[in-house]
């Protein structure tokens, strides 16, 4: 049987390849203090809304659109996954629950939109 081919590591501007998706046993450490780092500021998705209610409330949504808005715009057919705020709600509870606010997006669409938005990927920030 073929072996799997190998992958780049993750951390920008490596290129080591490596047998599983992921970071070289160089970054691997980097990678975890990071996000030690982040989680360290960062508030629980619960203590910034994302609970139970807001649990069965997406699941009820992405029932009833069950498909990508944005792949769809582009002429492919993927599920949703997500429901995305179109305008980023930034702790406000009542933009939060706007049903008009929201849509069924892929992880792909989301993390894409979000990186746009927020200033990922060296995109200048979007607050």
């Amino acid at each position: 049987m073929p072996e799997r081919p190998k992958t780049v590591c993750r951390h920008p501007g490596c290129g080591r390849l490596i047998g599983e998706p992921g970071y070289c046993e160089r970054h691997i450490k980097a990678e975890h203090d990071r996000k030690a780092l982040v989680d360290r500021w960062r508030k629980s998705s619960s203590a910034r809304g994302y609970d139970r209610k807001w649990q069965r409330s997406r699941s009820l949504f992405l029932t009833q659109f069950p498909l990508c808005l944005s792949c769809q715009a582009l002429g492919r057919v993927t599920a949703a996954t997500v429901v995305d705020h179109i305008v980023p709600h930034r702790g406000d509870v009542t933009l939060f629950w706007d049903e008009r606010n929201w849509q069924p997006l892929c992880v792909r669409c989301h993390n894409a939109k979000t990186a746009r938005e927020d200033g990922g990927f060296g995109n200048a920030t979007g607050k």
